[in-house]
Formats: structure tokens, sequence, C-alpha cells
């Protein structure tokens, strides 16, 4: 049974750090294209970040650019979302996604992802 679970969340000071993580079973992470998303209250669910398993590119959102990045420990299968200088915006419930149909270049569109986590709650207040 293909199943990810995120965890890391928490409260953040603005110019403060967090690290999420997105653990998969059922499969192995670095098969398939993964990709970070958030969703703020009354906001539409937004694309943060992906990686593509077909050359090992990542792409960032131009909000988080610079900011965030998405190591990985392929040993343990776990995706990281190392949030970096975090603002008040980014308070979110952040979701990790595989897209296990397609193995072109990763893109940041919901309807890409056929498995979801459940989500894990940041916030970002002084």
């Amino acid at each position: 049974q293909v199943q990810l679970v995120e965890s890391g969340g928490g409260l953040a000071q603005p110019g403060g750090s967090l690290r999420l993580s997105c653990a998969a079973s059922g499969f192995t992470l670095d098969a398939y294209n993964i990709a970070w998303f958030r969703q703020a209250p009354g906001k539409e669910r937004e694309g943060v970040s992906c990686t593509s398993v077909r050359d090992g590119s990542v792409y960032y959102a131009s909000s988080v650019k610079g900011r965030f990045n998405i190591p990985r420990d392929n040993a343990k299968n776990i995706l990281y979302l190392q949030m970096n200088n975090l603002k008040p915006e980014d308070t979110a419930v952040y979701y990790c996604a595989a897209d296990t149909v397609r193995g072109y270049l990763c893109d940041l569109k919901l309807y890409l992802y056929d498995h979801w986590g459940q989500g894990t709650q940041v916030t970002v207040s002084s």
C-alpha cells in the first residue's frame, strides 16, 4: 500500500527555519516525481517545489526560491522540505505528493499527483 506521511511542522518565528519530512512506504521516493504543496487558510492549494525522477532536477515556486530546498535521504526513503528565512505568509498546511503515473519532468499541477499525505501544519508568527 502506497502511503506518504509528513511530519516536522510546528511554530517558527519569522526568519527562522523548519525541516519537514515526507516518509514513503509501499514505494521508493526516488522512482517517481515528488512534490511539496501547501494550503493556507481560505486559499487554494499551491505548489512549492518538486523533483523530477527523469533527471533529478528540482523546481521551486518563485515565492520560495532561494529559501527552501528539498534534500532527500534515499536510504530512509524520505524527502525533506528545508525551509529557511520563513515568513508569515509561509503559514499553511504542507503536503507531499507523488506522481506514480508519469515519468516526465515534474510540474506543480495538483491533478498530476495521485498519492498525497495527510499534511502537517506550519505556522510562522512572532
